[in-house]
């Protein structure tokens, strides 16, 4: 009996303290940069950012605008999830659907890009209102903007939320509106409003903070003072009025921010993607009817029209670019090459972090007698997927630029902390890839691998990586993916610092230079597809174990 337990005592000690160093490591990660931020200007500063007009105009917009695209969002969603709900089968469904996950995996740069060619002076919802004889077109930038494109980016968000929802309802409350012959209108006030109205407070408030701590379209589509959040204002306070006290003050107040908005979502109901909208059908006769036929088509169409258009612009803009006179470049040559590396790194110290964590919180799971420690531990452990929101990437870069500022070394680390910033960024994702494969693994294998007396060693080699490399390489390619695409903590250390892909294109744009930034754009989402399609599952079995624990 003496055996089973060393054994397992001697399987758990190297997983609790790999989870401890997780803790640690992310600790003085973050609290170098908070730190560096809070030194002797705590108190003066949010007392400055609350005090100071600017600052308080910044922050009403940046709550305003958060609450207009998070109602645009959900509001138009709505329809969407009724009339996909209503049609089970129909040619191309499945494909609509997985068209609603590419915005949440897609750089936000190029979205954005895709967004100007349709909606912008010269795109083509502009020039169809010309040739109806209107002279007012269409401003893609200030606030009417920065709704599009989080709406763009947020409402396949809500969709695939609610639609999750819709999907588990059991095909009797069907089959009873059915044999009652309620209308859509009945059906959706009686059956599908109480499901969603349980839904829609967490979705609502996920998205609303992905739009308070959004950089990069406030950046592209804002930025100016009647349409500047708090993240965009810190950038322009260090980048453009090198001034630290001033960014100091204003990460201050994003936390704060943050944190109460945090606290509030902790008392919503959570709205999770269960992964079963990979078009799972179940009856429903309330969408029989011609009329409401039509109306969905409709509904799904422009739904899919206002996703596929911007991706599509940005492919046949792409492709009118010299693309070979751009790769030809040194300066794409070594943009390309800082991005993979940053990627790269980025993407292991994601996948590691994660693997750590999970590891660390399963044997605490599975102990029967669990001590204080060990529950604090895993509380701790969990809480790293909230601390990208807690504490945005502009705070986290604005704190290390001060710190290397101080000591003059901003060039020579700026890569590693970019990257160690976008690991952090990728953590909740490889989590969510990496948790749900583990413990599966560990509950198949975890008796017979013990029984066997493995060591450490040798339960990774020959046991966990055989299982686990798939999940492992998922999790790497999609944390390389959100790593190449990320602007946030690029854009505040500065181009004489860092220059990526993601800064290059900004850069284009900043000086006229569309083309340019529509074909880099374009060689930017060919790579991004790359690893997607590199970390995609081998095969339907490994698809089929992983798709109930999909985001």
């Amino acid at each position: 009996m003496l055996r089973p337990l060393h054994q397992s005592r001697r399987q758990r000690l190297p997983a609790l303290a790999g989870g401890l160093l997780v803790l640690l490591a992310v600790a003085a990660f973050v609290g170098i940069a908070l730190t560096a931020l809070l030194a002797g200007r705590m108190t003066v500063g949010i007392l400055q950012a609350f005090g100071d007009p600017v600052v308080r105009s910044v922050l009403s917009f940046t709550l305003w605008q958060a609450f207009l695209s998070t109602l645009l969002s959900v509001g138009l969603a709505l329809p969407v999830v009724s009339a996909l709900a209503r049609q089970p089968a129909f040619p191309g469904r499945i494909w609509l659907i997985r068209l609603m996950a590419v915005p949440m995996g897609l750089p936000v740069l190029i979205g954005a890009l895709g967004l100007i060619g349709i909606f912008g002076r010269n795109g083509i919802v502009n020039d169809a209102l010309g040739g109806l004889g209107l002279s007012q077109p269409i401003s893609v930038y200030g606030l009417t903007g920065i709704l599009i494109a989080h709406v763009f980016f947020n409402l396949p968000l809500a969709t695939r939320l609610m639609l999750s929802a819709l999907e588990r309802v059991p095909a009797e409350y069907w089959r009873m509106s059915a044999s009652l012959g309620l209308s859509p209108i009945a059906t959706f006030r009686f059956i599908e409003w109480p499901v969603l109205a349980r839904v829609i407070p967490g979705a609502a408030g996920l998205i609303f903070m992905l739009c308070v701590t959004s950089f990069t379209l406030v950046l592209i589509f804002g930025g100016g003072p009647a349409a500047t959040t708090i993240e965009v204002a810190i950038y322009q306070a260090l980048r453009f009025d090198f001034n630290p006290e001033r960014a100091v003050s204003l990460a201050l107040l994003q936390i704060t921010v943050t944190g109460v908005i945090l606290i509030g979502l902790s008392l919503l109901p959570a709205a999770s993607d269960t992964g079963v909208t990979s078009g799972r059908r179940f009856p429903r006769f309330d969408g029989r009817r011609p009329l409401v036929r039509l109306i969905d088509a409709l509904l799904l169409s422009l739904a899919g029209l206002f996703l596929i258009l911007p991706l599509g612009q940005v492919v046949v803009s792409g492709l009118q670019a010299d693309l070979a006179r751009l790769i030809s470049q040194s300066t794409f040559q070594q943009a390309a090459l800082t991005s993979l590396l940053v990627a790269l790194v980025s993407g292991i110290t994601a996948t590691l972090l994660a693997f750590g964590a999970v590891a660390a919180r399963t044997e605490i799971d599975t102990q029967r007698n669990r001590n204080v420690g060990n529950r604090l531990m895993s509380i701790a452990l969990a809480s790293l997927s909230s601390l990208v929101l807690l504490i945005p990437t502009s705070v986290l870069a604005t704190g290390w630029f001060l710190a290397l500022r101080s000591s003059g070394e901003v060039a020579s680390f700026a890569p590693l902390i970019v990257a160690g910033i976008n690991a952090l960024m990728a953590l909740p994702f490889a989590v969510r890839v990496l948790e749900p494969a583990y413990r599966e693994h560990r509950a198949r294998t975890g008796r017979l691998a013990e029984s066997l007396g493995l060591s450490v060693a040798q339960r990774l080699r020959r046991v966990d990586w055989p299982e686990l490399k798939r999940p492992f390489l998922t999790a790497l390619a999609f944390s390389m993916a959100l790593s190449l695409g990320d602007l946030g903590a690029v854009a505040l250390f500065g181009s004489e610092n860092i220059m990526t892909l993601p800064a290059l294109i900004y850069a284009s744009m900043g000086s006229y230079r569309s083309t340019d930034a529509d074909g880099l754009a374009l060689l930017l989402g060919m790579l991004c597809l790359l690893l997607a399609l590199l970390g995609a599952p081998g095969t339907r079995q490994a698809s089929e174990r992983e798709a109930p624990d999909a985001r």
